[in-house]
């Protein structure tokens, strides 16, 4: 399939092609190698780099490495020994661990997409330092543009007369669900302030139960909006309906919604994780919260609310900051990466 000039997306036919869990992969690695490789052959394609991002799709790039002798590129997406220490509700297996540390040895170039992630590397992977490259993420500035604040709230339901939160994002334990509701809960002098909740699987699934049944028990049922999955292209107007975005994981490897909602020009209100310490500017553009704990995170958008709710941010003023995150600037950064792999590994080879 040609996604655009030199872009093409190919499906590998393997057994009866239907949904597999991802924990379930695993075991299909080789079939799928050898659907890739039999496809490359009759191809008589030529490739010149692998890069894969997430392990199991590493452990695939792996194996073309060792066959077609070529420079492996690894993304890490997330580190499983840093998640599991960050959330002991959300655990990652020690297959995982394993092939990660393996990637960590065997690969020419591991890339992050945050500081605080190469420093986890190196710690508990043994991973040197010259090894590791950090490509941020990016924002789509043409897709994600600041809309009219009460405009933006009647599209998607909220009231236009008080403070109104956002969450975008999966409903796992390590996004730090709880604690935000628990948060909310607390703030006893913001009875009006909406939270809305974007994401999920779904409004029948269990976490999104869970949840439901917390606000209750919490006292803020009617405080907190269960929008569900929202595909990317209609996030805007949650974003611009927002008064701030609020990022209350445990741990992250970047933290793209938060330039979604920068790009917006909704201030974030987030714990330190991912490249949140690089992006968001106390009182500039958000709020930095030291720990995901109820009383961190309460202050936190105690704060915010304080701010921006008494004197919206100026047009303009908080998008500001991510102009250097459009895609264009990473992808330069990539092909920077991938041409130092390159010229490396053909040093080696003459």
């Amino acid at each position: 399939m040609e996604l655009a000039e030199n872009v093409r997306l190919v499906h590998l036919r393997i057994g009866g092609n239907g949904s597999v869990p991802k924990e379930h992969l695993y075991p299909h690695l080789p079939a799928y190698f050898r659907a890739m490789d039999d496809f490359a052959a009759g191809q008589s394609r030529i490739y010149d780099l692998i890069h894969s991002h997430y392990w199991l799709s590493g452990e695939l790039g792996d194996r073309a490495r060792e066959r077609w002798n070529l420079p492996h590129l690894f993304m890490f997406h997330t580190i499983a020994i840093a998640k599991n220490k960050a959330c002991s509700e959300e655990r990652e297996p020690p297959l995982r661990i394993d092939a990660e540390q393996r990637l960590g040895r065997s690969c020419q170039r591991l890339l992050t997409a945050a500081e605080r992630d190469r420093h986890l590397l190196k710690r508990y992977y043994g991973v040197a330092d010259g090894k590791i490259g950090v490509v941020p993420c990016g924002v789509n500035l043409d897709l994600f543009q600041p809309l009219n604040k009460p405009d933006a709230r009647r599209r998607i339901g909220v009231d236009s007369h008080a403070p109104v939160l956002l969450y975008v994002g999966r409903f796992a334990p390590v996004k730090g669900l709880k604690g935000l509701l628990n948060a909310i809960a607390r703030l006893k002098d913001h009875r009006n302030m909406q939270l809305v909740l974007v994401g999920g699987d779904g409004l029948d699934t269990p976490a999104t139960k869970g949840l439901r049944k917390l606000a209750q028990g919490l006292g803020i049922a009617d405080q907190v909006v269960f929008a569900g999955p929202v595909a990317q292209e209609d996030l805007p107007p949650y974003y611009s309906a927002a008064d701030a975005l609020v990022l209350s994981s445990y741990y992250e490897s970047f933290g793209l919604v938060a330039l979604e909602s920068l790009a917006c020009n909704t201030p974030v209100v987030a714990t330190r994780v991912g490249a949140m310490e690089s992006v968001i500017q106390n009182g500039v553009n958000g709020q930095l919260v030291d720990s995901p704990t109820v009383s961190s995170l309460a202050a936190g958008i105690d704060r915010a609310i304080g701010r921006w709710w008494n004197k919206p941010p100026r047009a303009g003023q908080i998008r500001e900051s991510v102009q250097h995150f459009n895609w264009s600037n990473v992808a330069d950064a990539i092909a920077r990466q991938y041409t130092a792999v390159l010229d490396r590994h053909r040093s080696r080879q003459n």
